[in-house]
């Protein structure tokens, strides 16, 4: 823990291609609390039951614990099929992560503007159908995890239908469940113009803030004109985010999501080991 907090770390990058018991053993070397599994390691269609059981033994027996797993699909799609393929691939993770004892998955809405050829709300959909098409994805994920006792974290994420504070909690006050919640990723508000990120926090509150990304922003949420630099590089009060999370009484996991791609090509070669050494330095001194 650093100063009270329990940090974790997303296993993307060159972790997603190491055994879940190296991942899990480097990342407890350098003082991580939690790991956040991708699909790479918790995809039930490529894993079985028992795969999953022992992902969650392996964790659970090098000391850390599992924040969440990164389950996000798109839900904001013109093709039917696909859109349907992906609610019920979210609804299949709900199901089989509940049984394992995975406490949360991380969720966005779409539609994901990193596509080659990006659907974009207002252009090549009206916001009134893309809404609709999350509603009716969230009216099946919602009951679904309260039955079986799974936590929803929602990200807003830059160029999606929920990309800021204010689209997200609508979304979130529509049902109003003690099993949805929000991924808080302050970086994405960031670029939305949204500085004051302990007055946010403070709205969301204790009970809705369901897990914390750890993850700087500079820019605009627009394509090419922002970047996600090093934990204190960026616009992202540190201070006012870990003084908020005591006051309001938040006790989850904040987890790295390393996303300065640059610095990760070009300086650490694509290592994200030791991207993840250097976050955890960072947030020693952002947090002390």
């Amino acid at each position: 823990m650093i100063n009270g907090h329990k940090i974790g770390f997303m296993s993307s990058g060159s972790l997603g291609r190491m055994p879940a018991a190296e991942v899990c053993a480097k990342l407890k070397a350098i003082g991580y609390d939690s790991v956040e599994w991708t699909l790479d390691f918790a995809c039930p269609r490529k894993h079985s039951a028992a795969d999953l059981k022992e992902l969650v033994r392996i964790t659970a027996a090098s000391g850390l614990a599992i924040s969440e797993v990164v389950v996000q699909q798109d839900l904001v799609l013109t093709d039917a099929a696909e859109r349907l393929a992906n609610v019920q691939y979210i609804k299949d993770c709900i199901q089989v992560y509940s049984e394992i004892g995975i406490p949360m998955i991380n969720l966005f809405t779409g539609p994901v503007p990193w596509n080659r050829h990006p659907l974009k709300v207002g252009a090549g959909i009206k916001e009134g159908d893309a809404w609709q098409m999350v509603l009716n994805a969230f009216d099946e994920f919602v009951p679904l995890a309260e039955s079986c006792g799974l936590q929803l974290a929602l990200e807003n994420v830059w160029g999606m239908l929920c990309h800021d504070f204010y689209t997200a909690r609508l979304l979130i006050d529509h049902y109003r469940s003690p099993n949805l919640g929000v991924n808080f990723d302050p970086s994405h508000d960031i670029l939305a113009g949204n500085l004051d990120i302990g007055w946010i926090m403070r709205q969301w509150g204790r009970d809705r803030i369901k897990h914390i990304h750890i993850k700087d922003a500079a820019g605009i949420q627009t394509d090419g004109q922002f970047v996600f630099p090093l934990p204190g590089e960026g616009y992202v009060d540190w201070k006012d985010l870990q003084t908020t999370a005591k006051a309001i009484g938040y006790t989850g996991f904040m987890s790295v999501e390393f996303e300065s791609f640059r610095y990760l090509k070009y300086i650490l070669s694509g290592d994200m080991e030791q991207a993840a050494r250097i976050s955890y330095e960072n947030i020693l001194k952002l947090f002390a």
